[in-house]
């Protein structure tokens, strides 16, 4: 019996850098949550104070940006998690980002002093969750790209 071979490439699909797409996303988060600082504070005056466990805090750049890439590298380290074992991590991960997302607006709600701490604390945690969510859900690989690169969840 002859076997008759195709001469027409199988279409592959696109191989994505996503690591450095990723770490991207988390520069591109920390630099945007310290101009948001820059703006707010030196430029707009508005004091972030909260109180976080009974304890005064003042919310400074540093923190802001520390927190921001701890954020965004969680983030990233539960997608990629969820890549290696889910067959819908892309998914799973964007549902369960805008969980925490929507969870963490409770913090600077409940625990900031003022009107303009609250609402400035409220605005770092939708600027940081829309460009990390976004950021990283478009980053990551369909089932079938992960499987073409030998990452197959069963």
């Amino acid at each position: 019996m002859q076997t008759i071979t195709s001469s027409v490439p199988i279409a592959q699909p696109a191989k994505r850098r996503t690591d450095r797409s990723r770490l991207l996303v988390v520069g591109v988060a920390t630099i945007a949550s310290a101009a948001w600082w820059a703006i707010l504070v030196p430029v707009g005056g508005l004091t972030l104070d909260a109180r976080q466990g009974g304890v005064l805090q003042h919310v400074g750049a540093p923190a802001v940006a520390i927190s921001t890439a701890l954020l965004a590298f969680a983030g990233w380290a539960l997608l990629a998690i969820l890549e290696h074992y889910a067959i819908g991590a892309r998914k799973a991960w964007t549902i369960v980002a805008v969980i925490c997302g929507l969870m963490s607006l409770s913090s600077p709600l409940t625990g900031g002093i003022g009107v303009g701490a609250k609402l400035g604390l409220a605005s770092f945690h939708l600027l940081v969750g829309a460009i990390v969510i976004v950021g990283l859900h478009r980053t990551a690989l369909s089932a079938k790209a992960r499987c073409y690169e030998g990452n197959c969840a069963a």
